[in-house]
């Protein structure tokens, strides 16, 4: 256990610093399945993070030392399987949250958990739950967001950016991380003790491209829709403008 500075009452008090690691979330994981019990709010992170995971086995790349690569170890047994996906909000937004205080209106939530500065990615997350019953045992949230790094592979040319692109300077990236581990931690608190967050209408309201026409794809085929929100299990509802609502989970609709 390494002592910080964050001002938190447990999550990244168990501070883990690491030069160079496959995954931040394959990492956490290991040390999770230990026979000592791992504190929760366990935060490892890494400078060079070379095999980081996105959702659906999505590759994620980030520059050594320039970007936030991490991952936090959480135990929400108070929130049931079905309801998972508040997990998901609840980081989203807290992302947004802390992002908002350097980024204009821009700033928005891809569904279901990139964050986006209007129609470039500056970061993702990947959540990987231990269901045991009915309800949650384990959570282990990966969290890359980009900071400092100021160029991209050619391939990603004009879709990623960097908030250190946009500010023209570059962010401390440990303040950061505080303060993303401190607004994580005040809404996770929020939830498990039956306060009101919004995080519903919070989640939903940073929608991208909520309320307006775009070109969506669904088995291969093109169609034009508006996105109304989302279903109680954090399926993402889309209005066709020639239909009904439907509504999608993962991987099952494609943004175009």
């Amino acid at each position: 256990m390494q002592n910080n500075t964050f001002s938190t009452l447990f999550v990244g008090q168990n501070l883990i610093k690491l030069s160079a690691v496959d995954s931040t979330n394959n990492y956490l994981k290991k040390l999770a399945s230990n026979s000592e019990p791992l504190p929760e709010g366990t935060v490892i992170m890494a400078d060079h993070q070379y095999a980081g995971r996105g959702m659906q086995g999505n590759v994620w790349m980030a520059e050594a030392g320039k970007s936030l690569t991490f991952s936090l170890l959480l135990r929400p047994t108070f929130i049931s399987a079905e309801q998972q996906f508040e997990l998901n909000m609840l980081v989203s937004v807290a992302i947004n949250n802390v992002l908002s205080k350097y980024l204009s209106d821009d700033l928005s939530i891809k569904w279901p958990n990139d964050v986006y500065v209007g129609n470039r990615k500056i970061g993702g997350v990947l959540i990987e739950n231990v269901i045991t019953g009915s309800h949650l045992k384990q959570s282990i949230i990966g969290i890359g967001l980009n900071v400092n790094q100021g160029e991209f592979e050619a391939e990603l040319a004009g879709r990623p950016v960097s908030l250190a692109q946009i500010l023209q300077q570059d962010v401390n990236l440990f303040v950061l991380l505080s303060e993303l581990c401190s607004q994580i931690e005040q809404l996770y608190l929020k939830m498990k003790f039956g306060k009101s967050t919004n995080l519903r209408e919070l989640y939903v309201s940073r929608l991208y491209r909520l309320h307006k026409i775009a070109t969506y794809s669904k088995n291969g085929e093109l169609f034009e829709g508006v996105i109304e929100g989302i279903s109680h299990t954090g399926l993402l509802k889309i209005k066709p403008l020639d239909g009904e609502t439907q509504e999608f989970g993962f991987k099952e609709v494609a943004f175009i």
